[in-house]
């Protein structure tokens, strides 16, 4: 079986930047043990695979692996499968994705390498308590007991509809860059520790983040940009500024101190103190294709 596949540099317009991405094509005759086994040979953060939808409205179906589990719903896969699909079909119509959580809308703006896909979260984030003490997200990141939290952000968990991340705040940018699993003491963090932690700190303006995402038991060392991690940020600036009006524009820019600078649009809403909605943005650059070779 031959089958065709496509590698993006997801969140950014530079190639070599970004988070990567897999997509596998006409990937129906694949069973999920068969898709694991390619996710864990390419590696990366998250592959795709593209099936058919179940509503023949809808674009495609396309299910997410990282190398070790597959998973509801994934920013950087929406928006990388949603801009090679578009590039493929010489067309920037809104589509709707398929995926495990349901489905996804996305919108297109731009054009070329400009171009933005921009879905709208399926569900809003949905806070979780039993955070750890700051003293052990400390020890698992490596940083100092006094550089967990700044002004009113506090470490808190939130599920943005995949599964459970720790929310991390850092009082300055130096504390983020020196940031790092320290595996002797990620067993501190408990079962947030199985997942995404994502440390983050203030950026030069009230709407402007730095982010960093650790999910080493998940096969993942650091995300250079994480899409999902992004939906369930907006609850993060809930719960330190309070509620507002409207839509609110935040930018996070992430995978800096890993040499593959990301940058993702959020958008969150809210009506009458509550979120109503959480879009994500981003672009994508294609960067390889070529054949798996299956049974050969």
């Amino acid at each position: 079986m031959k089958l065709r596949f496509h590698t993006l540099d997801v969140f950014t317009c530079e190639t070599f930047a970004g988070n990567p991405l897999a997509v596998v094509m006409d990937a129906d005759g694949l069973d999920g043990g068969t898709m694991q086994a390619i996710a864990r040979e390419f590696k990366l953060s998250e592959t795709v695979f593209v099936i058919k939808p179940a509503d023949p409205a809808h674009r495609a179906g396309i299910r997410i692996f990282t190398p070790v589990q597959e998973l509801l719903f994934a920013g950087h896969p929406t928006v990388g499968t949603a801009l090679l699909l578009a590039d493929l079909d010489g067309t920037a119509s809104p589509m709707v994705l398929e995926e495990k959580i349901g489905p996804i809308r996305i919108s297109f703006s731009g054009t070329g390498r400009e171009r933005i896909a921009t879905f709208e979260a399926a569900t809003m984030p949905k806070p979780l308590g039993d955070v750890p003490p700051d003293d052990a997200i400390a020890a698992a990141l490596g940083v100092d007991t006094q550089q967990i939290g700044y002004l009113n952000h506090r470490p808190h968990a939130a599920n943005p509809g995949n599964h459970p991340m720790l929310y991390v705040p850092l009082a300055s940018r130096e504390a983020l860059a020196n940031s790092s699993p320290q595996m002797a003491y990620w067993q501190g963090l408990g079962e947030l520790g199985k997942f995404l932690v994502y440390a983050y700190c203030a950026g030069s303006g009230e709407n402007l983040f730095h982010a960093r995402g650790f999910a080493p038991l998940d096969g993942i060392g650091e995300d250079p940009a994480t899409g999902s991690a992004a939906c369930g940020f907006p609850s993060s600036v809930i719960n330190a500024e309070g509620a507002w009006r409207g839509d609110r524009e935040i930018m996070i820019f992430q995978g800096e101190d890993m040499g593959r600078p990301s940058r993702i649009n959020v958008t969150a809403a809210m009506e009458d103190g509550a979120l109503v909605s959480v879009r994500i943005g981003g672009q994508a650059v294609r960067v390889s294709q070529g054949q798996l070779l299956l049974g050969s």
